[in-house]
């Protein structure tokens, strides 16, 4: 397996109560040669030392941001690596050869573009309930048409891809990610491959599902990312309908 360099960037707030376990799914992995960055939004609570105390961690840079996705190009910015992933830092993987197998992957197909698996949330009050699972499907172009999207948090790209597409458009709040995929995923010659594993574990109760209001703001963005990526209107609007549907069934 050729020793490709695996760049993990976390992006943190006010961690101290979750960074820990996120940290500790990353220096356990089997995997060594990880480059993992963390950019904090200045952190005014224990994140950055607890940070500090893991000698894996390659790069830390705690100042003030416009932004989730603002932050997390800085960290594309500053990645060497081959391949580029995103750990949130109320998440972690669920076991430690997680990186190992995405590597494998990449090192047995030269001309793949991105590797996905699956993920499940678990309750904050109870890591042991899982609450959701979201379970994706072997890639082919046309789901992007009937809403399909990877699950972003267990998404692995070619650091090569993610950056010629400039990243992610900071002037989204929540969507920025959807965005993202679309602009790489429908690349010429992109190719992805899933991995058909539960590799990760996400903490409940995320940005775009928290209120009714993030809701809203959520599909206002998902049309608008539709449409500056070339859908038009009634393709755009099945792709809404079927994408939220989507996600409604990942709860039963």
């Amino acid at each position: 397996m050729r020793d490709l360099k695996f760049t993990l960037i976390t992006a943190s707030l006010n961690s101290e109560q979750t960074i820990k376990d996120s940290l500790d799914s990353v220096y356990n992995q089997s995997y060594k040669n990880i480059e993992h960055i963390i950019i904090d939004s200045k952190s005014t609570d224990k994140t950055i030392s607890i940070v500090e105390k893991y000698s894996h961690v390659t790069k830390i840079i705690s100042e003030p941001d416009k932004g989730i996705y603002d932050a997390l190009n800085k960290g594309i910015k500053y990645s060497t690596g081959d391949i580029i992933g995103f750990l949130h830092s109320d998440d972690h993987f669920s076991n430690n050869n997680v990186i190992e197998k995405i590597v494998k992957k990449f090192s047995q197909k030269n001309d793949l573009s991105a590797v996905y698996a699956d993920c499940e949330f678990f309750s904050k009050k109870d890591k042991k309930k899982i609450i959701r699972k979201w379970i994706s499907k072997p890639y082919n172009k046309k789901l992007l048409l009937n809403g399909w999207m990877p699950p972003h948090a267990s998404l692995y790209v070619r650091t090569e891809l993610i950056k010629s597409v400039n990243g992610f458009d900071s002037t989204f709040k929540i969507s920025g990610d959807y965005d993202c995929i679309l602009k790489m995923f429908t690349q010429n010659n992109f190719k992805a491959h899933h991995i058909p594993e539960v590799i990760l574990k996400m903490s409940m109760g995320g940005k775009s599902n928290r209120s009714i209001s993030n809701i809203i703001l959520k599909t206002k963005e998902d049309w608008r990312a539709l449409r500056q990526n070339n859908y038009n209107f009634f393709l755009s609007l099945k792709i809404i309908i079927l994408k939220n549907f989507s996600k409604l069934i990942q709860f039963f």
